[in-house]
């Protein structure tokens, strides 16, 4: 399983959310952290602009009750608002909130020229950063609006959201799989403790995906633990990353992150 698994997202938000808007709304974003992952700048850009658009259509079906998949982005932050109306969700400055960012996703993604690029304007990577810091506090903010079970378990799902996406790790069946051949047992370690997110991972399913002898994986986790490193721990017959391993990971191995 990855940092949050899809289905399991998507349970949690629909209802109250129309599955299909949620569902739309949750490919969006990972498709957002994918392209931003891969340097893909200018659809990364764009994918904005369609988060957008399915998030508004998410925020006025709750605040009207009135459920239109195809309604224009313009005319559902209008709704929400319009003071002259009423509005269904409370505190009214959640949804203020969520407007004003939605408005400057949208209308950054498109004045700076993700949609029509210009012989002067080449995408990059801070635009595309202050892009997808949006889209991750749109997101954050909805799954704590509309989150419909246990509060523990959205503050989870949103420490997980805010970590880095691993297409170098893929998930075929029952199989889990490191899709690169240039990393040492380290590195292999470090990147499939962060796709395990807070559940961690036990010794024995470590030691199923790292392709490596028991003895170098063994070494290689005694290791991370040590004083000096203090990169993962072992809690409940669990490893997980510490705070100074997630801090590696970004720092040192955020290309790695990327299949071959």
């Amino acid at each position: 399983m990855g940092l949050i698994e899809k289905k399991a997202l998507i349970s949690q938000i629909s209802p109250p959310m129309d599955h299909l808007l949620a569902t739309q709304l949750v490919d969006e974003f990972i498709s957002s952290e994918r392209r931003f992952i891969q340097r893909d700048w200018e659809p990364s850009q764009l994918d904005g602009g369609q988060f957008a658009e399915t998030l508004a259509r998410i925020w006025y079906h709750a605040d009207s009750k009135n459920l239109n998949r195809g309604k224009d982005f313009n005319e559902c932050l209008k709704y929400i608002e319009n003071d002259q109306v009423t509005h269904t969700i409370q505190p009214r400055q959640d949804a203020l909130h969520m407007a004003r960012v939605l408005r400057t996703l949208y209308k950054f993604r498109s004045q700076r020229g993700a949609v029509h690029i210009s012989l002067n304007y080449t995408p990059n990577h801070m635009d595309s950063k202050f892009v997808i810091e949006m889209v991750r506090w749109c997101m954050n903010d909805t799954l704590r609006v509309f989150w419909s079970g246990d509060r523990e378990a959205v503050a989870k799902a949103i420490r997980e959201l805010l970590q880095f996406d691993v297409p170098a790790i893929g998930v075929f069946g029952s199989v889990t799989l490191v899709q690169r051949t240039d990393l040492r047992v380290e590195e292999e370690v470090l990147l499939i403790l962060h796709f395990a997110g807070e559940n961690g991972m036990s010794r024995r399913d470590v030691g199923k995906i790292v392709l490596a002898a028991p003895a170098s994986v063994t070494t290689t986790l005694k290791k991370l633990m040590s004083k000096e490193f203090r990169q993962i721990v072992l809690d409940e017959n669990v490893y997980r990353l510490t705070d100074l391993g997630s801090r590696r990971v970004r720092n040192e191995l955020s290309e790695k992150l990327l299949a071959q």
